[in-house]
């Protein structure tokens, strides 16, 4: 194990090109402060900023908008450390086959020492956020996917109906969300708290949660903030997540069977009770080997299962029928979550799966940067010491 928390300086800003170079242990929270002190921002952005910048290139970590890809996209260059000790500068015209590999290598092809990041000019999104019926949602999805540059859904199984993001660009000034501890603290965070906790012993009470939870954040709203503060977001607890990627033109109907399957748990006293929201968001086409967005533009769907006080909830069957439907429609997995993929499973999807194994063979021969993880699911081991899929303790 290898931290990387002193790897954190940054080496070159570049206003004028719209480029900074960053050591890979970096975290995006210190990143965005750096950025801004130079009026720069990075141009998307996923949920949280508490992963490295090394960590999010090498997982494909994804924010939304239809025209804008993964986050690996946005990287110029990499230096990559080898097991030799010998540190490699990749790019697009330079070891290539590397910098293709290393963009979403999962670590596994060198230690990535510095990234060369393309970034933008600071600005700030302006986000409206609206209740739209579900069925409303479907029919309308591509002008509502084409109606921002980083539109998202955040859908609420037990109520039928989605809340609707919409974020832009804007220099409008500052509008963020007015703060109000009790709707916010005691009753959106305390008392939602204990009530996942109450749903731990009384299923029916999850899918009212959600009510709830979809009322609270009312009908409409309008907000306006430096644009990490509108990507970014609270995840509130402690949870199992699993999410995947598929290609846009099967949204409709891989939502339409996940709508269905939902609705039959639902109507089943003894059904399973998902948590909310199931989270829906877009990115562009890349040529990044193992990008999840590799070849198609692409729907990421993820769905959420809160540990109330850091306890355990049941999440195996759902997330294993979740998998089941999403794969029917040729869906790839989030890199930085856990799945049940095999080599297999990758190279049926993934077109050049094999180039990237080559290539992570010839830089790492005797597998010094290879994990339990990419044995088991890159290499296709077994044994005990990489085992099967790897699940959270059992309560």
């Amino acid at each position: 194990m290898v931290r990387t928390d002193k790897l954190d300086k940054v080496l070159e800003v570049n206003t004028e090109k719209e480029y900074v170079v960053v050591e890979g242990g970096i975290s995006l929270h210190i990143l965005h402060q750096v950025l801004a002190a130079h009026g720069l921002a990075m141009s998307n952005l996923g949920s949280i900023s508490d992963q490295t910048i090394a960590g999010i290139v090498t997982t494909a970590t994804h924010g939304t908008g239809i025209q804008f890809g993964v986050i690996p996209t946005m990287v110029l260059a990499l230096d990559v450390m080898l097991p030799t000790g010998q540190v490699l500068r990749c790019s697009q015209t330079e070891n290539r086959d590397l910098f293709q590999a290393s963009r979403c290598g999962l670590g596994a092809t060198g230690f990535i020492v510095a990234v060369t990041l393309k970034v933008e000019r600071a600005f700030r999104l302006r986000e409206r956020r609206e209740v739209v019926d579900f069925d409303a949602a479907l029919r309308d999805l591509d002008k509502l996917v084409a109606a921002a540059e980083h539109p998202k859904l955040w859908w609420f199984p037990s109520t039928g109906k989605m809340r609707y993001f919409a974020a832009d660009r804007t220099y409008d000034p500052a509008q963020p969300p007015v703060a109000n501890w009790f709707w916010d603290m005691f009753v959106g965070f305390h008392l939602i708290q204990l009530a996942l906790f109450l749903g731990r012993y009384f299923g029916w009470i999850v899918p009212y949660i959600g009510m709830v939870v979809l009322w609270l954040g009312g009908e409409k709203g309008v907000v306006c903030d430096d644009s990490h503060r509108i990507f970014n977001l609270d995840c509130l607890f402690a949870q199992y997540t699993t999410e995947w990627s598929i290609p846009y033109e099967h949204t409709r109907a891989c939502l339409s069977e996940l709508k269905q399957w939902l609705d039959e748990e639902h109507q089943d006293p003894h059904g399973l009770r998902p948590h909310f929201p199931i989270e829906i968001r877009f990115s562009e086409q890349d040529d990044i080997w193992l990008s999840p967005s590799y070849g198609r533009r692409s729907c990421w769907i993820g769905i959420v299962q809160f540990k109330p006080y850091n306890l355990p909830v049941s999440y195996r069957k759902l997330f294993a029928r979740f998998e089941e439907i999403v794969s029917k429609y040729q869906g790839r997995p989030h890199w930085a979550k856990a799945h049940g993929f095999t080599p297999d499973d990758f190279r049926a999807t993934y077109p050049e799966f094999d180039r990237f194994v080559k290539v992570l063979k010839e830089v790492d021969p005797t597998g010094m940067f290879i994990n339990p993880y990419v044995r088991r699911h890159v290499l296709g081991e077994a044994g005990a010491e990489v085992g099967g899929r790897v699940f959270k303790e059992r309560p």
